[in-house]
């Protein structure tokens, strides 16, 4: 069995964890007081940094699960996007949904992605 690795452990979670060439973690916006463009914006921002930290790529990225508060900003949800995310040859498995969220927190997204070995 390959080695499960864990980054950022807490008290509760790890902010990644990485299996069989898998990782895995959740996005939350950094600042939970910015409307929900920014907010998205900062999530996708965010993604870059971890797939940055563990030398991958969005072109890596193999599913990402997104839940807004309200389905009725999916529209901007997709214009932001559809600047993100590669265009051929690349594109991820997706879901979006709405779901009730933490206080302040307007969007959330699990994401996995390709490790190179």
């Amino acid at each position: 069995m390959s080695e499960i690795q864990r980054f950022g452990e807490s008290a509760r979670w790890s902010e990644v964890v990485i299996y069989r060439g898998e990782a895995r973690w959740v996005e939350v916006a950094d600042d939970a007081t910015a409307d929900v463009r920014s907010q998205i914006a900062q999530v996708l921002t965010q993604i870059n940094v971890t797939l940055d930290r563990i030398s991958s790529s969005r072109t890596g990225l193999l599913q990402l699960l997104i839940f807004l508060i309200d389905l009725k900003d999916s529209t901007m949800m997709n214009e932001l996007w559809d600047e993100w995310v590669p265009t051929t040859g690349h594109l991820q498995i997706r879901a979006c949904v709405e779901a009730k969220l933490a206080p302040g927190y307007l969007v959330e997204m699990v994401i996995s992605a390709a490790v190179p070995g």
